[in-house]
């Protein structure tokens, strides 16, 4: 897709796209790291693909300036879009930055950046792992 056709992509279309190849990721590295059985999956998916586990990530992807313009471009066109629902688990603040995340994500993934959208990914899925290691004394 051209860089101007993804530009005029609204951010909630670019959220959609951006939600479903972060979820691929996160369910491939599960599977890699051994889990096989569905329910062990989705509970350990939640922890990437949560509306406060995105919020988190984008926070900290920003805070350490890890972004181009143009992705903070992304984020900012899913963050600022009128969505239709809001998270069942999360306050509207929380569900707006993880919007942004997953818009952030569908741009790469667009913007046939895979090895950007690879990078983005690796980094975040390290950082929640970090995280939750940190949270267990690990």
């Amino acid at each position: 897709m051209s860089p101007l056709a993804i530009k005029q992509l609204n951010g909630l279309a670019l959220a959609y796209l951006g939600d479903s190849s972060w979820e691929l990721m996160v369910r491939t590295h599960l599977i890699e790291e051994g889990l096989t059985k569905p329910q062990h999956l989705h509970q350990a998916a939640i922890r990437y693909v949560s509306a406060a586990a995105q919020a988190e990530l984008i926070v900290w992807l920003q805070n350490e300036q890890l972004l181009s313009e143009d992705e903070i471009w992304a984020f900012k066109r899913g963050r600022n879009s009128s969505p239709h629902s809001s998270a069942k688990n999360a306050s509207m603040a929380t569900y707006r930055l993880a919007t942004g995340f997953e818009a952030l994500m569908g741009y790469l993934y667009l913007a046939d950046e895979q090895g950007r959208f690879v990078t983005i990914a690796s980094m975040c899925i390290e950082r929640v792992e970090q995280t939750d290691d940190k949270k267990t004394g690990q």
